[in-house]
């Protein structure tokens, strides 16, 4: 397993309880590094980063769409305008600011985004379910800014529940371009970062190929590589070596459990 999802805190008990969605909140955090600029998407990704922040990565600056620059809330924000955000942040700044000067001229490290349906070149769909547009079957909350930072963050990290529901074929709707059909469409398209390179899910762990198709790397305690294939939507690439996850410490299950009650 690479060092982006090692536990990098000194070692402390391990706990033997814990739920899926704890388990993967605990490996997208361990992804996150001190000192890097992260633009974190609402919902699990903050989660995430904030628990990040809170354990070993104390130096995550924390960017979110509203303006904030190295926000450090106390509890979960409710949403991109929640005022925790200001009101903890190094700086507040306009939105246009946020996308025309720290984003898309490359300063932000990671994109942390999560996802309603996504497909095997790590295309994101979070704008409609169904193949009909303009007749859905379910119309989903749109892009906001994950559009652009999926195509100018140095990479992007993905955490989303896994199911074949989600994890399609073919997205309904590309609403954040990974990497398109694979085989160098991004750099064709001339987009500036490296798409998504890690996703996490409450089953495993994937990495892109070279063509950027997505390949499983490693499975959480307890899931086999066999429920991890039968929850996608098409024929998962596997390692030759799959890797098992490190179970949650003690440490940041109680960080994690702590954040959410303070919510």
């Amino acid at each position: 397993m690479t060092s982006a999802i090692a536990v990098t805190a000194q070692a402390v008990k391990q706990s033997t309880t814990y739920t899926a969605d704890e388990m993967m909140t605990v490996a997208a955090a361990r992804a996150l590094t001190s000192g890097k600029r992260c633009f974190v998407g609402i919902g699990l990704p903050s989660t995430a980063a904030n628990l990040a922040r809170r354990t070993h990565a104390h130096d995550l600056v924390l960017i979110y769409e509203s303006g904030t620059l190295g926000s450090k809330p106390n509890h979960l924000p409710a949403s991109i305008g929640d005022g925790i955000l200001a009101e903890t942040a190094d700086a507040v700044i306009s939105v246009p600011e946020v996308f025309n000067y720290w984003l898309q001229p490359g300063r932000i490290d990671v994109g942390f985004l999560g996802a309603a349906q996504l497909d095997k070149y790590g295309n994101i769909n979070t704008t409609v379910i169904g193949p009909d547009y303009h007749d859905p079957k379910v119309r989903l909350p749109g892009a906001g800014g994950a559009p652009e930072i999926a195509a100018s963050c140095g990479e992007v990290f993905v955490v989303v529940r896994q199911s074949r529901r989600s994890f399609v074929d073919k997205v309904d709707f590309i609403t954040s371009l990974g990497h398109g059909r694979g085989h160098g469409e991004r750099a064709a398209l001339g987009l500036r970062g490296n798409g998504p390179t890690l996703v996490i899910t409450d089953l495993g762990v994937m990495r892109p190929d070279s063509a950027g198709e997505l390949i499983l790397v490693a499975v959480h305690p307890g899931v086999t590589v066999e429920q991890v294939k039968e929850a996608t939507g098409w024929d998962l690439k596997v390692a030759d070596s799959v890797d098992t996850t490190p179970a949650p410490t003690t440490a940041e299950l109680n960080e994690l459990r702590a954040l959410k009650a303070a919510a």
